[in-house]
């Protein structure tokens, strides 16, 4: 095989899809089904048939817009555009062969003038018949004269060409005598051309050189070109009447203009909100009223098949996304049955919620949908129950799919999505249940800063703030005190393991732990040195400190039925001396599963169960084992095994470790701190050496700090006291008291 295929099988292997769980799964599926369902048949669409209704007819029922909806306003579109076509310009353009004829007639009269000038003697008649015959009825004899006795007449010539050129240049308009009326009254356009670029110019009317107005504008050059009056007279006039009309009205660019502007007009949209109500009972229908009614019947869907198939695909799309993030990539380990249930119930549940208020509630503007969902409540309860994960997720993915379904608008998905996020935050580190009601407030306070970004993005006005602002403090609020009432029921349906909770265990009052006391006194005080030890070292290495100490507590309850069969409860009779190795070891073992089924008579979670099944692994009861191997010669060690599992937890091993360290240390006689910790490293070592640490994750490096934080604790527990000196009764008095 090669390597670009190893590496394809690869990517198969580590993106196969999870294994389907029979019981969530169909849980999901009925969430699905139910979710759906609802949002399709509580839509409350208020349908109508336009026939019902005439304009100028009194209305016989109210109809009112079950979405927002916007649309076209045709008649004030079709004014807009009116407006803007008067506003065209009428497009003008030059005339190129009428340009290029009258620079050759020029140069041609320039050229003929210059032969005349120079070829000797020539009269002024003579002159004047020359240029008539090649110009015949074009220039008049009296500029003829004047440029003949023009002094500077050759200087006249190239100044007469250079106004040519301007006025060529400038343009000479030809403006029809009816048809501009319909454009632009102010402003022409004239096309430049410059080889394959056009160029735009606005003129105004007034600016505009015509035949008529060409004299004028003549006159206007020459002075501003400070030209003697010979010029003027004789090559200006001469120029004069070769000068023509050479830019000239173009229809057809007119008509791209005009189709330019209007596939540029942007319509006039009219919006119709949510609830507006379009038609009243017991008034008159208007125009205005019957163009709504109409753009409302063009928007509604009548449950096209096609949209009901799109909004269950949409419904699935949500649940999947939910259940991809809810798996042990992102979790950290497998869910439940139970817990996965309880996140389909909030999923739908938020859904369905976040649809009906959509559709049932009459909401005052800029009120955010989500204001009335207790998003933060939604959130906390996985927070509290299966992690910051799970929590972090929920929030992201639940205001997500009310958004997808369209039961929330941008401003409601911001609110909501803030809101979870910062429950999701807050929640972590609570440890009492009051604390639970001082998340609520912060959460308040997250949610009302939410709240004033979404009024400042919807650029509300003032009057909108102080409510608004108010019901979002209060949503969180309210879910606080919420998860207090709520949070009791779900630790026990789930037989969750919360603060909350493993603090009310950890209470030496409850009474399977006062029972435990009075039983088996030396258990319970072995169990309490456990939990101490077991606590410090979790806090040392990270990990859940109350959790340990709970399951310390309750790790040996199972010896409440025959505590006198262990030798922390033991006196000065040990009922092993008179019994078989084999049963010996039978009752030991026996404690584990007396433990468990105890356990979970009383209910106790899960995760502390966990601790009395792998407190000591499926070690061997060495005494016993060895003493029956001298009695018998060969026995099966299965017999002398424990019969619960390796620890799974770093809690877990810790008590583990903790319960060995402290039944074996009592063993010591005169501990110093040198001796503990040779002596605790080889019980570590025969742990790990029997594979009893195998599945708890632990590391070397944590195991050097459970060790250095047992040595502490047992080095303070057993340090060596001084020695008090006897009480001299006769010197102090038979009474005397000790200082």
């Amino acid at each position: 095989m090669t390597k670009h295929k190893l590496i394809r099988t690869d990517l198969f292997q580590r993106f196969k899809l999870p294994a389907v769980r029979k019981g969530p799964s169909i849980a999901a599926i009925a969430a699905l089904i139910i979710s759906a369902a609802v949002i399709l048949l509580m839509d409350k669409r208020d349908t109508f048939e336009l026939d019902e209704f005439e304009i100028g007819k009194v209305a016989d029922r109210d109809v009112s817009a079950n979405e927002p909806v916007s649309y076209i306003d045709d008649e004030a579109t079709n004014l807009r555009l009116g407006a803007q076509l008067r506003l065209v310009p009428a497009v003008f353009k030059y005339s190129i062969p009428t340009n290029e004829e009258m620079r050759k007639n020029f140069d041609r009269f320039v050229s003929l003038c210059r032969n005349f000038f120079s070829g000797g003697e020539i009269s002024a008649e003579d002159f004047r018949s020359k240029m008539n015959a090649a110009f015949p009825g074009r220039v008049s004899d009296e500029a003829l004269s004047v440029l003949f006795a023009d002094p500077l007449r050759e200087t006249s010539l190239d100044e007469a060409k250079k106004m040519l050129e301007y006025f060529i240049t400038t343009g000479i308009f030809s403006l029809p005598g009816n048809g501009l009326e319909k454009y632009n009254s102010e402003t022409a356009e004239l096309l430049h051309n410059y080889n394959e670029r056009v160029e735009r110019e606005r003129i105004n009317y007034d600016r505009v050189i015509t035949i008529d107005t060409l004299d004028a504008a003549m006159l206007r050059y020459i002075e501003d070109e400070k030209l003697h009056d010979d010029f003027s007279r004789g090559a200006a006039a001469a120029a004069r009447f070769l000068l023509q009309e050479n830019v000239f009205f173009s229809p057809a660019d007119t008509d791209l203009r005009i189709a330019e502007v209007r596939s540029q007009l942007e319509p006039v949209y009219r919006y119709i909100e949510r609830g507006e109500k379009i038609i009243r009972k017991g008034f008159i229908i208007t125009d205005g009223e019957m163009e709504k009614l109409r753009a409302m019947n063009l928007s509604m869907e009548y449950r096209d098949p096609r949209l009901v198939a799109g909004q269950i695909l949409l419904h699935l799309l949500i649940f999947l996304m939910l259940i991809f993030h809810m798996g042990k990539r992102t979790v950290g380990r497998l869910l439940k049955q139970s817990e996965c249930y309880l996140l389909t119930i909030l999923a739908a549940s938020y859904i369905i919620g976040a649809a009906l208020i959509r559709d049932l509630v009459q909401l005052p503007e800029y009120f955010p949908v989500s204001l009335l969902l207790p998003t933060a409540l939604v959130v906390m309860l996985p927070a509290i129950l299966l992690g910051f994960s799970v929590a972090l997720v929920t929030a992201m993915i639940l205001p997500l799919g009310a958004f997808l379904i369209q039961a929330f608008d941008a401003s409601a998905y911001i609110f909501a999505l803030c809101s979870g996020i910062a429950a999701a935050h807050i929640q972590q580190g609570a440890q009492r249940r009051m604390d639970l009601v001082k998340t609520g407030l912060l959460v308040a306070a997250a949610n009302s800063g939410a709240a004033l970004i979404v009024l400042l993005l919807k650029q509300a006005p003032a009057s909108a703030y102080a409510p608004v602002i108010f019901w979002a403090a209060f949503n969180g609020a309210a879910s606080g005190l919420l998860v207090v009432g709520i949070l009791p029921l779900a630790e026990h349906a789930l037989n969750a393991v919360t603060p909350f909770r493993l603090i009310e265990l950890s209470d030496l009052n409850l009474p399977v732990l006062k029972r435990l006391f009075n039983a088996a006194p030396g258990t319970y005080s072995h169990s309490i040195m456990v939990a101490n030890l077991a606590e410090t070292a979790c806090q040392e290495i990270g990990a859940n400190a109350l959790l340990a100490r709970v399951g310390a507590y309750y790790h040996d309850i199972g010896k409440m039925e025959q505590p006198e069969y262990f030798v922390e409860n033991q006196t000065n009779y040990n009922k092993h001396t008179d019994i078989a190795p084999r049963l010996s070891a039978t009752v030991i073992r026996s404690h584990v599963k007396v433990g468990i089924e105890k356990a979970r008579a009383m209910g106790l979670p899960d995760a502390v169960i966990a601790f009395i099944a792998e407190h000591h692994g499926n070690s061997v009861i060495t005494w016993f084992y060895n003493e029956a191997l001298k009695r018998e010669g060969q026995v099966n060690i299965e017999d002398f095994m424990y019969p619960g599992r390796p620890p799974r937890s770093k809690e877990s091993a810790v008590v583990m470790l903790a319960d060995v360290t402290e039944a074996a240390v009592r063993t010591l006689k005169k501990p110093s701190v040198a001796r503990l910790e040779k002596f605790i490293q080889e019980l570590f070592d025969a742990k790990v050496q029997h594979g009893q640490l195998a599945q708890s994750e632990l590391t070397f490096r944590e195991l050097d700090t459970i060790k250095g934080a047992f040595i502490k604790v047992l080095a303070g527990y057993y340090h060596s006291r001084i020695e008090y000196p006897k009480i001299d009764e006769h010197k102090n008095g038979k009474n005397g008291e000790q200082s």
